[in-house]
C-alpha cells in the first residue's frame, strides 16, 4: 500500500460495481467527491449473483486480514439473481429463499469480521431483456430491504429511487440494466445521504473527513476565483440538494 493511510471504501458486486468507474459512474463520482479524503476500491464482477458472490467471500474479506480493513462496504447483488430462470435450468437466476440467505450470510460475514467497521447493502432494482422483468426485481428488491432492516444494516432503495425519475427507463440505464450518467448520479446521491445522515463515528461524510495535506504549508489559493483547490472537485454539485 502508499500513504498516507486513508479509510477505505470497497464496492462488492456484480457488473453495476464492475462499470462504475466508467465515465460519469457512480464510483467515479465518489471517487471524485473522496479524492483527498478516502480509497474507493472495487471489487465488481459482471454476470455474478449472490451466489458467487458468497463462494469468493472469505477471499474478498479474509477473517484473518491483518492489513488496513475498509470503513465502508457497499454490497450489490440481485439484479441477477432476479433474473427468470432458463429453461435449460443453467443461467444466472436465483431463487427467492436462497438470494435471501446469500444475502443473510454475506451480512453477517461483514458484521462480524473482525476488523471490519462500518457497511450497507444496496437493493437492486433494474429492467430489460434477457428475462428481466421489472416486477421481479421488485419482489428481490423488497426481500433485500426486509433483510437488512433484521439485520440492523443500512439499506438503499434504488427500485424506489431510480423509478422516481421521469422516462427513467431511457434516462437512467443505457440498455435498461446498466447505469447511465444519470442513473449513476441518482445512486451517488442516495449513497451521500446515508453517509451524511448516519451516526456513525468516525462519520464517513465527506465533508466532515479530513482533506489530506490540508492547510499550512499545502493550501493552494486560486487568487481569481479565491477557491482552495485542496476541496476541488467535479461533482460537489450532485452532492446533496
Amino acid at each position: 500500500m502508499v500513504g498516507p493511510e486513508r479509510p477505505q471504501f470497497v464496492l462488492f458486486g456484480s457488473s453495476i460495481v464492475q462499470c462504475s468507474y466508467a465515465k460519469e459512474g457512480w464510483a467515479a463520482i465518489l471517487a471524485d467527491l473522496y479524492a483527498r479524503k478516502a480509497d474507493i476500491i472495487l471489487r465488481g464482477y459482471a454476470g455474478w449473483n449472490s451466489r458467487h458472490a458468497l463462494q469468493v467471500l472469505e477471499q474478498v474479506f479474509p477473517k484473518n486480514a491483518t492489513a488496513v480493513q475498509p470503513a465502508l462496504v457497499i454490497v450489490y447483488f440481485g439484479g441477477n439473481d432476479s433474473m427468470l430462470p432458463h429453461p435449460s435450468g443453467l443461467g444466472r437466476h436465483v431463487p427467492l429463499e436462497e438470494y435471501v440467505e446469500n444475502m443473510r450470510k454475506i451480512a453477517i460475514h461483514l458484521k462480524f469480521w473482525k476488523f471490519s467497521n462500518i457497511y450497507f447493502l444496496e437493493t437492486s432494482g433494474t429492467f430489460g431483456p434477457m428475462g428481466r422483468k421489472n416486477e421481479n426485481c421488485r419482489i428481490y428488491s423488497e426481500a433485500c430491504l426486509k433483510l437488512c432492516r433484521e439485520q440492523d444494516v443500512k439499506v438503499i432503495d434504488l427500485w424506489t429511487a431510480i423509478q422516481k425519475h421521469d422516462d427513467w427507463l431511457n434516462t437512467c440505464f443505457t440498455d435498461g440494466i446498466h447505469l447511465s450518467p444519470e442513473g449513476s448520479k441518482i445512486v451517488a446521491k442516495e449513497i451521500l445521504k446515508v453517509l451524511r445522515d448516519a451516526e456513525w463515528e468516525p462519520s464517513l461524510c465527506w465533508k466532515s473527513l479530513p482533506t489530506e495535506f490540508a492547510g499550512p504549508p499545502f493550501d493552494i489559493i486560486d487568487p481569481d476565483s479565491n477557491v482552495n483547490l485542496s476541496d476541488m472537485t467535479t461533482y460537489s454539485e450532485i452532492e446533496l440538494d
